[in-house]
């Protein structure tokens, strides 16, 4: 029996005794939790390895509880646009008797000096302090921390899947969250930067196993009506980690603290083994029928449908794999019609993760508003995008919805360069009983969430668009290349803040280049809504007719 065969057999009993029925429920939230976790810790570099607002302590002037303003910090400290510099104070004048009159006469201010020691506006703690990270010749190896974050997943990805198919979806999503979890923890304990970046790589590495396995064992639990709706649940998880994470960091101002709160759940997945089934395809596929079997009775009874044996008996093991492989994904490459669409497609999953990522990360950097609140909300858009991505595709076809998306991402970027804030720092949000935006602010911030909208919905469109561009037997190969190619984005995505150094829109910049220019080269690739699936190399490269209609 073909694969196709006993595919469309577990299909049919998956239709028989309901596709997304009561124990699909189940299951499918007892599996979201640790794709929730994994989002969630995914995203906390940006927590704990976030830039603060500090400036100089002056020994001769503070007292032992400084403050961050004081009405003679202008005679101390250089200010740029209205901001004391971080590292840098005047000379003080020695030769002048110490009275504790710190007026512009007991400074030098022709002079600077480098101080060594710092006053804190908050109270919030980041790695910054605890390894000395402060001054803009370190934020290197702050924005450095993200890089690692996505290298570790880089090259978590690349066994995640073979394990998976060995051992299980269920084995490698409860371990891979577990040691996720043992090297989170023991990162807080590190005494050096470097040992803290050696556990933040590993940390990443084992956690990038729990989320694919965990996407896939949800999806391929249910019927294939409902495969469309799971899968953009699932995606969901993304932005419910990001909220946990934001929501915690906020209310805790401590990295350690908010490693704590966020790892130590995952111990809890160790219960996963006596409650949560393995995969029924992979049982099958591995020829453990009996347990498929066992599978499949419980969530007939518990959706209160009814199964028969001799229809259990038919599902059998497949030995016959569809033919690929190498030697046809190179003869798939010598197509200039099929190369120049994979280039593009590379092209769009750069930009996709580099926008996703780096409007997210550039959210705490924002001169305007509460850094947390920022994250908080350019999180909480992506679950609206996804389920309008899901329209647009359906009713708008492929080609043109990505292209609004493109085009959104980068009209929003282009208008939040020059739509002025009116306002420095985290000093211009008011707190009372509720929290007053300025109107600037919430145009500023209205385009930027715009912008991460339309991220987010490329970035889901992206997967559906290049799986039904290329031919069946090398449709796998290429979509893997093409995600390969997109964690460029993501690695360069963290080191976004560092741009700003030199001048301060030019992020948001790059942000807007890459989606317009995303968005033109889209108008190249071929309509795919209702057209059949390409089977050879020929039917791929005939799809680009599409283009004259």
């Amino acid at each position: 029996m073909t694969k196709s065969t006993t595919d469309n057999s577990l299909d049919a009993v998956l239709a028989q005794v309901g596709d997304f029925g009561k124990y699909q429920i189940y299951i499918f939230v007892l599996v979201w939790i640790p794709t929730i976790m994994h989002s969630a810790v995914h995203v906390a570099y940006v927590f704990t390895a976030m830039d603060l607002t500090y400036r100089c302590e002056i020994p001769e002037c503070d007292s032992n509880k400084p403050q961050y303003e004081t009405s003679w910090l202008v005679n101390a400290v250089p200010y740029t646009d209205g901001i004391p510099e971080k590292c840098e104070m005047y000379t003080y004048n020695s030769t002048e008797i110490n009275t504790g009159n710190c007026s512009s006469s007991n400074f030098a201010n022709q002079e600077t000096v480098r101080c060594s020691s710092f006053v804190y506006k908050t109270h919030e703690q980041s790695i910054l302090q605890e390894y000395n990270l402060q001054c803009s010749d370190n934020l290197w190896k702050l924005t450095l921390v993200g890089t690692i974050n996505s290298f570790g997943q880089f090259s978590g990805l690349f066994i995640a899947g073979s394990l998976a198919d060995i051992y299980g979806r269920r084995v490698v999503m409860v371990w891979g969250m577990v040691l996720c979890a043992v090297c989170g923890l023991i990162r807080t304990l590190m005494p050096t930067y470097e040992w803290f970046m050696v556990l933040e790589y590993l940390d990443a590495f084992f956690s990038s196993c729990t989320y694919i396995s965990g996407f896939v064992l949800a999806v391929e639990l249910v019927g294939p009506k409902k495969r469309a709706l799971t899968g953009t649940v699932a995606c969901s998880a993304n932005a419910l980690g990001s909220i946990i994470t934001a929501t915690a960091a906020w209310n805790l101002k401590s990295w350690k603290s908010l490693i704590y709160v966020l790892y130590t759940p995952a111990f809890l997945l160790v219960s996963y083994f006596w409650i949560v089934p393995e995969s029924i395809r992979w049982n099958i596929k591995k020829g453990r029928l009996d347990e498929a079997k066992a599978t499949l009775r419980k969530l007939a009874r518990v959706n209160g449908k009814e199964i028969e044996e001799k229809t259990l008996d038919q599902l059998n093991v497949t030995e016959n794999e569809p033919a690929g492989g190498k030697g046809q994904f190179i003869q798939a490459m010598k197509s200039v019609t099929l190369f120049m669409r994979f280039i593009t497609c590379c092209f769009c999953w750069v930009t996709c993760s580099f926008l996703f990522y780096g409007l997210s990360l550039n959210s705490v950097t924002l001169a305007s508003g509460n850094r947390y609140l920022n994250f908080l909300l350019t999180a909480t858009v992506e679950i609206p995008a996804l389920f309008f991505c899901n329209f647009c595709l359906s009713y708008f076809g492929r080609r043109r919805s990505m292209c609004i998306f493109f085009f959104i991402t980068g009209a929003s970027c282009t208008a939040f360069i020059f739509i002025p804030s009116g306002i420095s720092g985290n000093g211009g949000w008011r707190h009372r009983h509720i929290l007053l935006l300025p109107d600037e602010t919430v145009v500023s911030l209205s385009a930027y969430l715009i912008g991460k909208f339309g991220a987010t919905a490329a970035f889901t469109g992206i997967y559906v668009y290049t799986s039904e561009m290329f031919p069946t037997a090398t449709r796998q190969s290429f979509m893997g290349a093409c995600s390969t190619f997109s964690r460029l984005g993501i690695m360069v995505a963290p080191q976004m803040p560092l741009l700003a150094n030199i001048w301060n829109p030019l992020p948001i910049v790059c942000f807007s280049v890459m989606a317009l220019i995303a968005c033109g080269l889209t108008l190249f690739l071929p309509e795919t809504l209702n057209v059949k699936l390409p089977d050879t190399i020929a039917e791929a490269e005939s799809m680009s007719k599409l283009l004259k209609k």
